[in-house]
């Protein structure tokens, strides 16, 4: 009994659902999908039927994608937006952020497995750039995410108060899970926990929506084993105060095609093993980069 993880699956691109089809079965193992699994909730619905036939359980946690109001007029908003995933996650019996921590008892040793549901605040950025002026500075070099058109924070004002309001719920929610169990964590989130690894060298101001300064120290904080995410489509594994840091993500289609013609990277190889903790990790192709904004 394995924990596996991946993300940014985008199955609206079909080379990426054929992908997903040829995954092997593991029917024993757990499989968590750390966001952007699609556009629409037909998509996600697809992949979460897909992926049930070969794994035991399915953890997700929300991308930023998944969040787009889609269509863009007359689709489901913010929190609404999220609930209807919510909704979707359990009438198929998939564990999201709103669930109970599960405990891992499998291979690798007890360990709590913490999903999480946090956003950005455009905290992001050098020091030097007051954070009400981060938008304006990735613009500069004509960097702008599609979250400013598609992503809605309604009943909130702004992503900025959305995000400072889930920070608190995962804390608070993280604090008790500390408390009751004696058992590392696995803190699982699309985003990034901390700055120095939301590193894009081509789009290097896209970092503005990659997550909070808030959770910079979490898995210190909370005790966490080994830390999940996604977004970056850049996988690879990093270590930040002895806890090991794991980017999951296949992507765009050109993009896994890429790894597959560079470095051998088969399609299998993009599911990345989270427990027990694997003889090889994915090593960290961006060690060394220079941030250069």
């Amino acid at each position: 009994m394995k924990l596996w993880a991946i993300s940014d699956l985008h199955v609206g691109y079909k080379r990426n659902l054929l992908a997903i089809r040829e995954l092997a079965t593991r029917p024993n193992d757990w499989l968590i999908l750390c966001g952007d699994v699609g556009d629409t909730l037909e998509q996600v619905e697809l992949a979460f039927r897909l992926l049930q036939k070969k794994f035991a359980r399915l953890i997700w946690v929300p991308g930023n994608h998944e969040l787009w109001t889609v269509p863009r007029k007359s689709g489901l908003r913010g929190v609404a937006r999220y609930q209807s995933l919510v909704d979707l996650c359990r009438r198929h019996d998939v564990l999201c952020p709103e669930d109970p921590f599960p405990v891992w008892e499998g291979k690798g040793g007890r360990h709590v497995l913490a999903p999480r549901f946090v956003l950005y605040d455009y905290s992001f950025r050098p020091d030097d750039v007051p954070i009400e002026e981060a938008v304006s500075w990735a613009r500069e070099k004509r960097v702008l995410c599609t979250d400013e058109a598609m992503l809605h924070s309604d009943p909130f004002d702004s992503v900025v108060e959305w995000c400072a309001s889930r920070v608190r719920k995962s804390e608070q929610r993280l604090e008790a899970a500390i408390a009751e169990h004696d058992a590392p964590l696995v803190l699982i989130a699309h985003f990034p926990l901390r700055q120095e690894h939301a590193v894009l060298p081509r789009i290097p101001r896209f970092m503005v929506w990659c997550g909070t300064r808030k959770t910079e120290d979490w898995h210190v904080r909370f005790r966490a084993r080994t830390v999940v995410s996604g977004h970056l489509h850049i996988p690879c594994t990093r270590y930040a105060d002895g806890v090991r840091f794991e980017e999951v993500s296949l992507g765009y289609p050109d993009q896994w095609s890429s790894r597959r013609e560079r470095f051998g990277w088969r399609l299998e190889d993009h599911l990345r093993q989270i427990l027990p903790v694997p003889e090889r990790d994915a090593g960290d192709p961006l060690a060394g980069y220079a941030f250069t904004p």
